[in-house]
């Protein structure tokens, strides 16, 4: 057959993005001369330059006028397989669009797939199994449907060399690095940054670690309350790096600290292991790839709630459990793990 031209839509977020790598790693080694692309918004564009099994991605336009030329672009890309992991119906007219005589949808539990005529095949998850393995399962089950053999689970990502080389110019340590990346979309999903401090402290003071902070746009506020917090000297980054630099400061790092989010399955991507906290997400579906992390999490169903007048039992990004954590298991945690590095 024709070289494979391979298109898979993910729109977003970031952790959703890197775990894709797996799926990718066994296209690439089923169609080793392949062209695999990512439909994605453009804040998640640049991550996947870090992916060895893309190609250049596929960025959906910000602008109405932009569209039309986009659609043209992708109704000519001569498309053998197209992958839509977004059910939407806005996804799956792109992929009837594109012409591909392999186009494939997947959705699970009781999500009804949209506009089920504009593929050419169908994967359902059951929600049982969907809710009791990790999220690249899911993806992986689509191989068969299109003849690839599953031959890796790996997620992998790959820094930039001059990036590692600027970020370990910057960190500068003898020591172990804990980076520390204490933001989350969900403020409800957010550690209290007078605990992020006393476990910086405690890194720093027992440990000999140097710890660095890092976070997003919206963690400037954040990262000032833990330095303010704090008592000994933490060395942080008051801009947002970007993800490619975010990725080379994770590799240098001997442990990441963070929350279940796309940091944390970017840290790990690049061969880095987290100490994660979560609240009440789903450990099996959401868990970073990888061997080595320590996922922290109270135990549930919740009995001693912290904030019943704020919590909404029912939705995991309104609900304040991580609080539940405390500062001596959290800091054991990152001992275990640097312990376990050095």
């Amino acid at each position: 057959m024709n070289t494979p031209r391979i298109l898979v839509i993910r729109r977003r977020y970031l952790g959703d993005i890197v775990l894709l790598g797996s799926f990718l790693a066994n296209l690439r080694l089923h169609w080793p001369s392949a062209d695999i692309a990512v439909m994605v918004e453009q804040p998640y564009a640049e991550v996947l330059a870090l992916n060895p099994d893309t190609d250049a991605p596929v960025v959906l336009p910000r602008h109405r006028r932009h569209w039309p030329g986009f659609l043209a672009a992708l109704r000519r890309g001569r498309w053998t397989h197209v992958f839509n992991f977004d059910n939407t119906e806005g996804t799956a007219l792109l992929t009837r669009l594109t012409g591909a005589p392999f186009r494939l949808g997947l959705h699970h539990g009781g999500y009804r797939l949209k506009l089920r005529g504009c593929y050419t095949h169908v994967v359902h998850d059951e929600n049982a199994a969907h809710e009791a393995r990790p999220i690249t399962e899911y993806y992986l089950g689509t191989l068969a449907a299109a003849g690839v053999p599953l031959a890796t689970r790996e997620v992998r990502l790959v820094p930039r060399q001059a990036d590692v080389s600027v970020l370990r110019s910057f960190v500068g340590a003898s020591g172990p690095v804990l980076l520390v990346h204490p933001g989350s979309r969900s403020p409800f999903r957010v550690w209290p940054a007078e605990r992020f401090a006393a476990v910086c402290d405690r890194a720093q003071d027992e440990l000999g670690a140097q710890v660095v902070l890092a976070g997003g746009p919206s963690d400037r506020a954040l990262l000032r309350d833990i330095r303010t917090r704090a008592r000994t000297h933490l060395l942080a980054f008051t801009d947002p790096l970007s993800l490619p630099r975010f990725a080379a400061l994770a590799r240098l790092a001997a442990v990441t600290l963070c929350h279940d989010s796309g940091p944390m399955h970017l840290a790990a991507a690049v061969g880095t292991p987290v100490v994660a906290l979560y609240g009440s997400q789903n450990t099996a579906l959401f868990r970073p790839a990888g061997e080595g992390h320590t996922l922290l999490q109270a135990p549930l169903p919740c009995t001693d709630c912290v904030a019943p007048d704020q919590c909404v039992p029912s939705d995991s990004y309104r609900n304040l459990c991580v609080r539940r954590l405390g500062i001596d298991e959290v800091f054991a945690a990152v001992r275990r793990s640097l312990g376990a590095e050095g």
